[in-house]
C-alpha cells in the first residue's frame, strides 16, 4: 500500500467488532511505532497508559465522548465498542511543542494500527478527572489524548468538500461514514 492510500483509508473509526480483542502484543507493537516518532528537542516526554482488559475498557468507555457532529448518535452500542485504549500522557508542566509531539505520536499510532486492521478514534473530549483516576496517572502527568482502538466495523469514505464549505461528517442510510475533504487546490495558498 502506498502512503497516500494509507493516509486516505486510516480514517477515524467509531464502531468496532467488540468480540475481536486487541491484545498486549498489538499494543506493544504500536508503542514500538510511537517510540520512533520525532520529538521536540528529542526530549521524548510523552508517556502512555495502555488498556486492554474488557472490564477496564468498559469503565473507560463511560468517560469518553463520541462524534459531536452526529447529533442523533450517542456513541458505539454494546457490541461495537473499543477493545483497547491508549492514553497519551504529558507532563503537567507542558509546552506547546509537547502538543505537537502528541499529534505526531497519535497520527503514527493511527496509521500503524490501520496497517494491522485496527481502527482508531482520537478523543480530546473525555471526563479528565475520572480517566486520570481510572488509569492511575501519576500526579505530575496529564492525559492529553485518548485513542480508542478495535477491529473496524464501519466503512469510512472521503468525499469532496461541498460547494457550501460544510465540513461536517455524516452517515448515510447504509451507515457509511462520509468525511468531506478540501481539494489540494484549496489548501495551497503559495507556490513559488
Amino acid at each position: 500500500m502506498d502512503f497516500l492510500q494509507l493516509a486516505s483509508e486510516a480514517r477515524t473509526c467509531r464502531r468496532f467488532v467488540q468480540d475481536a480483542r486487541i491484545g498486549q502484543d498489538d499494543l506493544n507493537w504500536l508503542m514500538e511505532c510511537a517510540s520512533r516518532t520525532p520529538s521536540g528537542r528529542n526530549a521524548q516526554v510523552l508517556r502512555y497508559a495502555l488498556v486492554s482488559s474488557p472490564e477496564k475498557c468498559a469503565e473507560l468507555f463511560v468517560h469518553t465522548r463520541w462524534a459531536g457532529a452526529l447529533k442523533d448518535w450517542g456513541g458505539p452500542a454494546e457490541g461495537e465498542r473499543p477493545t483497547a485504549y491508549i492514553a497519551v500522557l504529558t507532563p503537567k508542566e507542558n509546552t506547546a511543542i509537547m502538543h505537537m509531539d502528541v499529534g505526531i505520536a497519535a497520527q503514527t499510532i493511527q496509521l500503524a494500527a490501520h496497517t494491522k486492521g485496527i481502527g482508531c478514534c482520537m478523543h480530546a473530549s473525555f471526563v479528565r478527572a475520572a480517566c486520570m483516576e481510572l488509569l492511575r496517572v501519576p500526579e505530575d502527568m496529564h492525559i492529553d489524548l485518548i485513542l480508542a482502538l478495535g477491529r473496524a466495523k464501519e466503512e469510512r469514505r472521503l468525499v469532496p468538500m461541498p460547494a457550501s464549505g460544510d465540513f461536517t461528517y455524516w452517515r448515510d442510510a447504509q451507515g457509511v461514514h462520509h468525511v468531506p475533504k478540501r481539494a489540494v487546490s484549496e489548501l495551497v495558498l503559495v507556490r513559488l
